[in-house]
């Protein structure tokens, strides 16, 4: 039977020798509290061995979330026999997820239960306040790893930088090594119910799965968990729509938002549904998730509409920056490597820069006067990340156009970080995707206050780069002489260029 706090019975089900099937008692809690309201009692006709709790009731217990659990034996007279019975419990050093409790007749259990479950619920919450501060949003970080050669850490690393930017806490990363992603869960049946169980221990709503996941899993994960689930991707559109303050940076992402959302309006569930504010639920707003899919297209030729409005503004902006003689140099690097910190150094400006992913959402031009008549027009590029969600690459091309008119690029690394030389692989790959391979670059290792200054060194020698502190001007010189002559040389090389052409049109004439 199902009992709710007042002692009344809410439900009694007959099973049969081997189990009893419970009814569908709604996913959500009913209770007042964190818990469901409902205690489990049910009775075990084997008399030899001791009554015990089954893996059923144990699922029960923590998948529906309810108060407690109870197995009463039958004795040889039909009289109520042994009992055994039992709780959740809050996250705890022994990671035990509950505690179970026997007596020899339910008689014996002297407990009041409106005590008892107000004490329960109280330490999960004191035990969750311990975990995070308020004011930040809790999630759990889920990562499955495969045999596939992908870096663990650094990439588990990078999942956390991402967090910390959206604003999220992550108050607990599970990881699961498989042979490959499961096609309905991304992790294993077994693991989905942990996770369920944990997040109840956190008293967290919301799952953050470092994959990104089809519209088929987002939907399993979320009837499964009853979880506000987002993936990788959802992620970083969070990032994107919490910073784009412009008008042209806004329609942008909730274009790329919603161009990743369109396939998972199949089916209406609890996930998507959840997904009215929060992380995973900025930019295009509630109402956006409950349209149907025909006015959501609509809305995509609408702001598809517009950025082709807003690019050709920006080309006539271009237009006018490339008819004037001064060169342009475009910064481009992995996210957070420096770049804007690099701009506002060297043209005295203020660009925002943050130690955050994504502080630099739309490109920023300044200029750097220059002891010539000519000064260098520096511009910032929205920073680079591995597997950047394509639909945030065609909605973000307009930004990286600058690059095209570039006449040199500086390529910032962080090298301090460990992997600076996939961050160094993840930005060449873009610009070959965008057929900017060929474009003339300066390789130039920033942050080298953070590591040791001979290694430093060391390293910008094997791989030709320039060694500097983007937040210490005196390092930047050997930046600023290579500027020039680099650009020394471009112009030498259009005026040999010119002349050549000039003296074969006068042999023509």
């Amino acid at each position: 039977m199902l009992v709710d706090r007042r002692g009344r019975v809410d439900e009694v089900m007959v099973g049969d020798a081997h189990r009893v099937y419970l009814p569908d008692i709604g996913r959500q809690r009913a209770g007042s509290g964190r818990f469901r309201g409902i205690r489990l009692i049910r009775t075990n006709l084997e008399t030899d061995p001791k009554p015990t709790l089954s893996e059923d009731d144990l699922t029960d217990l923590s998948k529906l979330q309810l108060d407690m659990v109870m197995t009463i034996g039958v004795n040889a007279g039909g009289f109520p026999g042994e009992i055994e019975w039992a709780h959740l419990l809050p996250k705890n050093p022994d990671n035990k997820l509950w505690r179970t409790f026997r007596a020899e007749s339910p008689e014996e259990v002297e407990v009041d239960y409106d005590i008892f479950i107000k004490e329960v619920e109280d330490e999960f919450q004191r035990k969750a306040d311990e975990l995070y501060e308020t004011g930040s949003d809790p999630a759990m970080l889920v990562y499955v790893t495969t045999p596939d050669g992908r870096n663990e850490e650094s990439e588990l690393e990078e999942l956390h930088q991402l967090c910390h930017t959206a604003g999220v806490n992550v108050v607990d990363t599970v990881v699961q090594r498989r042979t490959e992603i499961h096609p309905k869960y991304a992790v294993g049946k077994g693991k989905i119910e942990e996770i369920t169980l944990q997040a109840l221990q956190y008293d967290c709503d919301l799952v953050i799965f470092g994959q990104d996941l089809t519209p088929g899993q987002l939907r399993a994960i979320t009837d499964e968990t009853d979880l506000k689930v987002i993936d990788r991707t959802q992620l970083i559109l969070d990032i994107f729509a919490q910073r784009a303050k412009s008008r042209d940076g806004q329609i942008q992402v909730e274009l790329a938002q919603l161009k990743y959302r369109l396939p998972r309006l199949q089916q209406k569930n609890t996930g998507m549904s959840r997904l009215a504010g929060g992380i995973g639920g900025r930019g295009p707003g509630e109402t956006k998730l409950e349209v149907n899919r025909r006015r959501v297209r609509d809305r995509i030729a609408r702001l598809e509409n517009e950025i082709d409005e807003i690019a050709k503004q920006r080309q006539q902006r271009r237009k006018r920056r490339i008819q004037s003689p001064d060169p342009i140099v475009s910064v481009i690097g992995y996210t957070n490597a420096g770049k804007s910190t690099l701009l506002n150094g060297l043209t005295q400006s203020e660009v925002r820069c943050e130690d955050k992913l994504f502080a630099t959402l739309r490109p920023t031009t300044r200029r750097l006067r220059y002891p010539e008549p000519k000064d260098i027009i520096f511009t910032d590029t929205v920073g680079f990340i591995h597997e950047l969600p394509p639909d945030l690459v065609k909605a973000f091309r307009a930004t990286l156009e600058e690059l095209y008119q570039a006449d040199l690029l500086i390529h910032l690394v962080d090298i301090s970080s460990d992997r600076f030389e996939d961050h160094m692989a993840t930005v060449n790959q873009i610009l070959r995707e965008l057929e900017l391979e060929d474009k003339e670059q300066i390789l130039v290792f920033n942050k080298m206050d953070r590591i040791d200054e001979e290694a430093a060194r060391s390293l910008a020698q094997t791989y030709d780069a320039i060694p500097i502190s983007a937040l210490n001007l005196e390092t930047t010189q050997p930046l600023i002489d290579e500027l020039e002559n680099r650009l020394l040389r471009q112009n030498q090389r259009e005026r040999a260029q010119k002349q050549t052409r000039e003296a074969e049109w006068e042999k023509y004439l």
